[in-house]
């Protein structure tokens, strides 16, 4: 079971709207927040304040319907996974919702363990789309570019250029000792690098050391000194300012904002 999530119920019909909650907070055993709405304009206003994981709405409510409240949800910062709820198999309901990106349509009535299992199918999605969406953060998309650049068509010494800094980030590493190391003029394998590589060898070193500053911050509890160590710098007041200069925000406030969420509440 996925633990620690907020589901938000939607529907002007009180008995449904209970009976889906009393369902689903039977099943998470208070392991998840199970919120409720009584209309789309109150579940509108309670998602511009607060994040939920997963949003299971009526499509027919007076005033301000279930695909309009999805539609608004586009415009949100923060968006959940989308299952909507129908008292009629109505096809043009249905297209409309697949386009704006719901992930399954419900008719009522709804078996419990149906239900249950839609909801379990919906929070995993939710989980991978999140995923999706922190590599997404950490990757260095100049870095990224630069490693499908040199993946085509890297002369060998460029490759081994490349394989000795990932070795060696937590090293003092300059580019006359690998140009030294390769037998190549530094000035030759300086155009060289870049020609292959896309980026300059100083750029490239410090995007990579950043890189994996950013899987450590993410993936580890280690102090910002530590990390700092790790990957090249002899002091992580110096660390933190190349960190802010390429990321925009401190390795401290990075991790807060990537960070992974609590398995429990």
């Amino acid at each position: 079971m996925i633990h620690g999530r907020t589901i938000l119920i939607v529907d002007d019909e009180p008995r449904t709207r209970e009976g889906i909650r009393k369902t689903l907070e039977g099943w998470s055993a208070g392991r998840n927040e199970i919120r409720t709405a009584a209309s789309g304009v109150e579940a509108a206003a309670w998602l511009r304040e607060q994040t939920a994981d997963l949003l299971i709405t009526d499509v027919r409510m007076p005033e301000f319907s279930g695909l309009s409240l999805v539609e608004a949800l586009q415009q949100f910062p923060s968006k959940p996974v989308v299952l909507i709820m129908s008292g009629h198999a109505d096809f043009q309901y249905a297209q409309q919702a697949i386009k704006l990106g719901v992930v399954d349509y419900l008719l009522k009535p709804i078996e419990k363990e149906q239900l249950i299992q839609t909801v379990e199918k919906a929070l995993q999605l939710g989980d991978q789309q999140r995923r999706i969406q922190m590599m997404q953060k950490l990757v260095d998309p100049k870095l990224l570019d630069a490693k499908e650049r040199g993946d085509e068509r890297l002369n060998p010494q460029i490759s081994e250029a490349v394989s000795y800094v990932d070795a060696h980030l937590s090293e003092h590493v300059t580019l006359r000792e690998i140009a030294d190391m390769l037998h190549l003029n530094s000035s030759y394998f300086s155009v060289l690098f870049k020609e292959q590589i896309g980026i300059n060898f100083s750029e490239y070193l410090t995007r990579t050391r950043i890189q994996r500053a950013k899987e450590m911050l993410v993936q580890t509890a280690l102090p910002i000194s530590e990390i700092a160590e790790q990957v090249g710098y002899q002091t992580d007041k110096y660390f933190i300012k190349v960190f802010k200069s390429l990321e925009g925000l401190s390795p401290s406030k990075y991790r807060h904002s990537i960070g992974i969420r609590k398995e429990t509440k």
